[in-house]
Formats: C-alpha cells, structure tokens, sequence
C-alpha cells in the first residue's frame, strides 16, 4: 500500500475490502501506522466476522477501491526477481575467474554462497509450485460447480418451475462466477509456467555479441543449416486441440 499520510488512509475505514478479481473479504477496520505516519498494516474484518491484519504490501489502493492481493502471487513475483538476479551473479563470478580477477579461494567461498541461496529458493518455488496446483485444483473444482449449477436452472426453466426474473438473477451470479474463477485459473497457470521454468533451471543465458566479421559468418552458416534441414524434414502434423468441458466458460 502507498505510504501516505494517515489522514488520507482513515477515509478508508469501512469500506469493502476485495481481492483481485472482485470478490468482497471484508471491510476495512483501522491501519497499523508507525510514529513516522507510514502504514504498517491493515486490520480487515472477514465476511464470516473473523478479524485479520494484512501488511502493507498485500494491500493496493487502487482509486476509491482497495485490494488485497494474493499472498502467492506476491512470493512467486519476488522468487522470478530473486533466482534469475542470483543466477547472472554467479555467472559473473565465474567470469571474473577466467579474466584472473578473483582469487580462487574467494570464488569458492561465494560460488558456494551463491549456490546455496539458488537452490533454497528452487525449493521455496518447488513447494509454491505445489501450493499453485492445489488452488488450479479448487478453480477447476468450482468451474464444474458453476457448470452443474447453470445446467440445473435451464432444466428447472425448461419445465416451467421457476420465472424469467430468477433465472436472470441466476445466470447472471453464474456467467460472473465463471469470469472470476477462470480469470483466477489463468492467473495462476501463469504463475505455474514461470516459476516450472525457474525449477527446470530454464534461467536466460547471456553470450558475448561476435564482431561483424563473425556475425556475418555464423549468419550464412546457420541459414545453410536451415536450408538443409528443411529439405529433410517432414511434412507438420495436423494438430487438433480440443478444449475441457471444465475450461468452457458460458
């Protein structure tokens, strides 16, 4: 949340509480403010009267409305900034070692560091990673709730037992759950993919530009290359994708 001063932040007390893809928490209590003015944290009372205090970076003012995002999409932004910086550190270092630039002993020393803290954090991605396919899990779970629950009210319209008024109520609710939940779904598939690629150690590798002679060069040789794969290759299979009942979004 923006540091601002505390008597801006008060104008908040009361108001509702969503998180990222519009769903209510909870209403705004009070903040948590240091002497110095700055917000700390934010007390929220839930829906279910249960009363919680979020920090500062969980919670965003976004205009009239305020936002608490989600906890794992936080930690997987800072692990996809932290393992790739840890990563060019400790390629560095080895390339100073090469120019005789590092004592051998020190490079030891901070090659292990770097190490250490690299695969503490691919197991903290891994172990978020798991966190991520159990909420997929309860997205997917939802969207064939929502699915059954849209089928039951055509059926209960069809055969006359409920009005034209109540069924809009309900698909309405419906047609926005399904917005929420695969907007949510998509997010975290998102997180998924980057944070797998982190794990696999698909980190970005960073090669010396060649002088114009050998640019040229290697270009002419690669495009011989292509030339004679492509007259050996295979004609491209024809793929079909067919999309999950569960991943339709009415």
């Amino acid at each position: 949340m923006s540091t601002e001063p505390t008597s801006n932040l008060f104008l908040y007390i009361g108001k509702p509480l969503n998180d990222e893809y519009g769903r209510q928490v909870g209403k705004i209590v009070s903040f948590a403010v240091s002497p110095n003015g700055r917000v700390n944290g934010v007390f929220v009372e839930h829906n279910d009267g249960e009363f919680l205090r979020y920090s500062n970076e969980q919670v965003k003012v976004d205009g009239e409305a305020v936002k608490l995002l989600t906890p794992i999409k936080l930690r997987v932004k800072t692990l996809c900034d932290e393992i790739p910086l840890i990563w060019r550190k400790d390629q560095a270092l080895n390339e100073l070692v090469e120019q005789n630039k590092v004592p051998s002993e020190m490079f030891d020393e901070l090659h292990k560091n770097f190490e250490g803290a690299l695969n503490q954090l691919k197991a903290e991605a891994q172990s978020n990673l798991e966190s991520i396919d159990r909420e997929i899990t309860k997205c997917t779970d939802q969207i064939r709730e929502l699915n059954s629950a849209l089928i039951h009210i055509e059926i209960e319209r069809e055969i006359g037992r409920i009005d034209e008024t109540a069924y809009q109520t309900s698909s309405e609710i419906i047609q926005e759950g399904f917005k929420t939940v695969n907007s949510e779904k998509s997010d975290l598939e998102s997180m998924k993919s980057q944070l797998s690629n982190l794990v696999l150690g698909e980190t970005p590798t960073y090669q010396k530009v060649p002088e114009p002679e050998e640019a040229e060069a290697s270009e002419e040789a690669e495009a011989s290359e292509e030339a004679e794969a492509s007259s050996s290759l295979p004609e491209p299979p024809v793929v079909v994708h067919v999309t999950g009942a569960d991943e339709t979004e009415f």
